[in-house]
């Protein structure tokens, strides 16, 4: 029997002793047999590094004296990792038992495949599982406007999404990316791009690999939860920072991986979107208006990142503007029933 892949769980926390616990609880269940745990902590001052010391037996763990962002932590704790995959996590998810092993299992359908991602549910702060379940995401897609949503967010889950399916790409609260992929897509050796900090890195990495011709796969046997804090209608209840960097990292992501067929395809909506947005910063939330200063102050170097995606993109504007669509846009695998034999699913999967 051939030896399995090594998978690094990766997990960022910052301020995060109410989920910490539970999470790594999770992950340390899994029914898989090869795994590897990275702890980066972004200067934690709630109780986190306490909770983490009781697992510094069974996961590496890491204190930055500062908080350095969730990019660049991510790149921190990939480093150090030696998995054939890597598993990016969320503190505020909570993984089903199978979870890796059924990703690992989706694995071998496809080797142009870079990025798994599952089918992951609502759950509140407590981290009950609740009896009604809520869709948070099953991938990402993009809108002919640029923005990026999670597919099936908010939609009562009633057994839906049970085909595998090809998809833009997946969200960094647990998103499963192939070691080849991240050494391949990196520019400059940084997976995700530190100049975002925060939020929209994922989906950053999510456009760069299908410029670079890889692709994402949707799992619906791979489930698990997560208490979302950031969706659609809730910029005002998050702190002005976040809000700023969401604004930022727009035009960041837009600069280094858009091509003139999808411009030029979607002009109008991007263009009165931007000035919505704009006309939103200079009257409403004007604490974002930096984010058009710290765009313009760095926009040689994000330049410069451009040249290098787009120098080595492999792929046509007409596989890319397939993806920008006001509704989700999924292609099914389409492959042999035999070779679809999911990891039995544990109670509560949500299958």
């Amino acid at each position: 029997m051939a030896e399995k892949d090594l998978v690094s769980v990766t997990i960022v926390t910052y301020n995060s002793g109410r989920f910490i616990r539970r999470c790594l609880e999770s992950v340390l269940e899994q029914r898989y047999p090869r795994l590897e745990v990275i702890v980066i902590d972004n200067a934690s001052t709630d109780g986190t590094p306490d909770i983490l010391e009781r697992f510094e037996k069974r996961c590496t763990l890491v204190y930055n004296e500062e908080n350095i962002g969730f990019a660049a932590a991510q790149n921190q704790a990939i480093a150090l990792s030696r998995g054939d995959w890597v598993l990016t996590l969320n503190p505020d998810v909570l993984l089903l038992p199978t979870f890796v092993a059924s990703l690992m299992d989706t694995a071998k359908l496809d080797p142009a495949v870079g990025t798994l991602c599952g089918k992951l549910l609502m759950i509140d702060a407590s981290f009950q599982i609740p009896d009604q379940r809520v869709v948070d995401s099953t991938g990402i897609y993009f809108t002919p406007t640029l923005r990026h949503l999670d597919r099936g967010c908010l939609q009562t889950y009633n057994g839906h999404f049970r085909e595998y399916e090809y998809v833009f790409g997946a969200t960094a609260a647990a998103a499963c990316y192939r070691r080849k992929m991240i050494e391949d897509i990196s520019v400059d050796d940084e997976f995700f791009d530190p100049d975002f900090f925060t939020y929209r890195e994922d989906a950053d990495v999510a456009w760069r690999a299908q410029l670079l011709g890889w692709k994402c796969l949707y799992d619906p046997n791979a489930s698990g939860y997560h208490v979302r804090k950031l969706r659609p209608g809730m910029r005002r209840f998050l702190p002005p920072e976040i809000n700023m960097h969401s604004v930022k990292n727009r035009f960041l992501m837009r600069l280094k991986n858009i091509t003139a067929g999808v411009y030029l395809r979607n002009l109008l909506p991007i263009t009165l979107r931007d000035i919505g947005i704009f006309g939103y910063c200079l009257l409403v939330e004007r604490s974002s208006l930096k984010a058009f200063y710290l765009f313009l102050r760095d926009w040689r170097r994000v330049l410069a990142k451009r040249r290098v995606i787009q120098q080595r993109r492999r792929v046509d504007d007409t596989y890319m503007k397939q993806w920008f669509r006001f509704h989700p846009v999924s292609i099914p695998l389409s492959v042999p029933a035999e070779q679809l034999t999911p990891v039995r699913m544990a109670k509560g999967a949500g299958s």
